[in-house]
């Protein structure tokens, strides 16, 4: 894959927690600023189906009035 450069700037304390992260994780602060970016998006991933997940348990009584019971049977049933 290839990479973009990205300029960030940040203050000092800053600088220095992601450097001395990146080093007790044995990575460069590169990395670890890949990894902290990777792990924020799928978290957000995460929050979105749990909050789809949690909207259809919800109001799936109200979509089955309107639009009939779901069909629950597995594919091995087709």
């Amino acid at each position: 894959m290839a990479k973009t450069q990205l300029n960030v700037r940040v203050d000092e304390t800053t600088a220095e927690a992601a450097r001395r992260r990146a080093r007790q994780r044995g990575v460069s602060v590169n990395r670890y600023i890949e990894e902290l970016v990777q792990q924020d998006a799928g978290e957000a991933g995460r929050a979105f189906v749990e909050a789809a997940a949690d909207f259809m348990r919800r109001y799936e009584s109200v979509f089955a009035e309107e639009f009939g019971a779901p069909d629950r049977g597995t594919a091995g049933e087709r």
